[in-house]
């Protein structure tokens, strides 16, 4: 049986699901990584955990709301952890302190700020870590591929966070890719939210179009590839309504061609929009909306309105998504959001990392797979990297593979 593994958490929001201002006001209010680390520690997977912060001064804040809002709600959770930095101190190389006390094998998860997964992960990998990390991976193609050798040079799994495998299996029956649609928005209030990196460290297309270009990528693979990428942005309510920085876009849309790989005569177009400015009422946190057509058949998804909806008095009507993470305990007590996409995301990179500790894997056994590891996700940045290119440099940006490597034109 393969060993317990200790994990770093690093970044508290989407850890905890506090904001530093209270809870937060998305569908996950009391986060997702915490709560599905301490449930894979209940089920004996997971040991000792740490988070790693930048303001240590939060933590008592982030403990009192852990208890109260897991600890009695659910039976039988440890919610113990060794916190970075210390509680009276501000420190944004807390990751460094956290990762040099651990040992190689252990495992680092990151939901951060887009800058900050690069270096976190550099540090983490050469310390013998196994890593996990939320969209985008890095937001430059060269980090990117750095990343990728370095992880194979040490036998680590490096992943970013995963997806349910319906709708890749039902697209590939439909033959040549031919157009993708995808339409990614949250509401205004992220400008407050972001405003210490909005439009300074990153831009909402790496924020959210990430994730619907990493499903296209990922439907893709072995039917296109990307050739190139022509950004446009619209912008005004960020810089005069929320006084984010000039500059800061407030929908970007990505134009991307796409070459069939087994067909000349066959290509297709990618439309990935995000926005941060939606309406501050729409009953959603995150709209997303995609829709894949190919050479026999088409896919429509709404990923904001599952048929899942609540009307209150004071707040009115609200979607929810029950398929991500289920908060509501089990009839013993327990959690019992164990078949979540967000809680099978952190927990097949657990597994995986165990069991290339036990030796009955490899880290490039799961590239093989296809699953979405640091190796299989490049053209996810390569288009990210090109859209930022195209909207700085006002020009189309091409994407090529040169030998085994990927470069931008």
């Amino acid at each position: 049986m393969a060993e317990k593994i200790n994990v770093l958490m690093c970044g508290s929001e989407y850890t905890t699901g506090w904001t530093g201002s209270g809870a937060s006001t998305s569908d996950k209010k009391i986060g997702v990584v915490g709560l599905t680390l301490f449930d894979l520690r209940r089920l004996g997977k997971v040991d000792k955990l740490g988070m790693a912060a930048v303001n240590g001064k939060k933590y008592p804040a982030i403990r009192e709301h852990l208890a109260k809002n897991i600890g009695q709600v659910y039976k039988d959770m440890d919610l113990s952890f060794d916190a970075f930095p210390a509680e009276d101190q501000v420190d944004p190389d807390a990751y460094k302190t956290a990762i040099d006390k651990m040992s190689p094998g252990e495992a680092v998860i990151v939901f951060t700020p887009d800058t900050t997964h690069y270096p976190i992960a550099l540090y983490a990998l050469n310390h013998g870590l196994h890593v996990l990390i939320t969209k985008p991976a890095t937001k430059l193609l060269e980090h990117h591929k750095e990343l990728i050798k370095i992880a194979k040079e040490k036998g680590l799994i490096l992943d970013s966070t995963r997806y349910i495998a319906t709708a890749k299996a039902r697209a590939k029956a439909l033959g040549e890719f031919n157009f993708f649609n995808a339409w990614m928005s949250q509401p205004k209030l992220q400008l407050d939210t972001f405003k210490a990196w909005a439009g300074k460290e990153s831009d909402i297309s790496y924020y959210l179009s990430s994730h619907h270009i990493d499903i296209c990528c990922w439907i893709l693979q072995d039917i296109a590839i990307p050739t190139r990428v022509v950004a446009s942005a619209s912008a005004g309510i960020a810089t005069t309504d929320y006084n984010c920085v000039d500059g800061t876009e407030d929908t970007i849309t990505l134009l991307v061609d796409w070459q069939s790989t087994k067909s000349s005569a066959h290509r297709g177009t990618g439309v990935y929009t995000a926005s941060w400015t939606a309406p501050l009422k729409q009953g959603i946190h995150t709209a997303q909306h995609w829709y894949y057509m190919g050479e026999k058949g088409e896919i429509n998804v709404d990923q904001a309105h599952r048929g899942y909806d609540l009307t209150v008095d004071e707040t009115g009507k609200a979607w929810y998504n029950p398929f991500y993470m289920k908060y509501s305990p089990s009839a013993s007590g327990h959690f019992d959001g164990q078949r979540g996409y967000g809680y099978i995301s952190i927990e097949s990179f657990i597994d995986a990392a165990r069991a290339v500790n036990a030796g009955t894997a490899k880290a490039d056994d799961f590239d093989k797979h296809g699953l979405p590891t640091i190796a299989n996700t490049v053209l996810t940045t390569a288009i990210l990297n090109a859209g930022r290119i195209s909207l700085d440099e006002k020009r189309p940006v091409g994407i090529k593979k040169i030998g085994e490597s990927w470069e931008l034109e």
